[in-house]
């Protein structure tokens, strides 16, 4: 069993609700939760203009491989009703992999850890919540 986190945010529709549907439907996909972040509140960092997200991060573990997560998020974040319409556009729910045990991969489909983690405060505020002793590194 792999021990990842994964970053949820949201700025369309029932923010707080997306999030909320988007963990229960990741505990029915091989994914046993083991920590749950508080959603904070933050603006939207580039794209078009945008209103406010939701943010939060989980802790789990899982027997899935990498791949197979990322298969298993996408499609939650179409089930849920994300459209991908422009570059860090507005999204009913958005579900990144940020760390997946102590994995560097560089993938043209994924990433890990995620390659814009460590800029991104409404990651790391709430990563931070549960796992304050992480030792958080990048790949280049």
């Amino acid at each position: 069993m792999a021990k990842v986190y994964l970053g949820l945010g949201s700025n369309l529709g029932d923010r707080k609700k997306n999030i909320e549907d988007a963990i229960n439907k990741l505990e029915t996909r091989q994914m046993t939760i083991t920590k749950k972040s508080g959603i904070i509140e933050t603006e939207p960092q580039g794209g078009p203009p945008q209103g406010k997200f939701l943010n939060a991060v989980i802790e789990a573990h899982t027997p899935l491989s990498p791949k197979e997560l990322l298969n298993q998020t996408q499609k939650i974040e179409r089930e849920l009703g994300r459209v991908k319409t422009a570059m860090n556009g507005p999204r009913t729910i958005d579900i990144d992999i940020l760390l997946y045990d102590d994995l560097a991969m560089k993938d043209p489909e994924l990433t890990i850890p995620h390659p814009r983690m460590m800029k991104r405060g409404f990651v790391l505020t709430p990563l931070q919540q549960i796992a304050p002793n992480l030792k958080l590194f990048s790949i280049k």
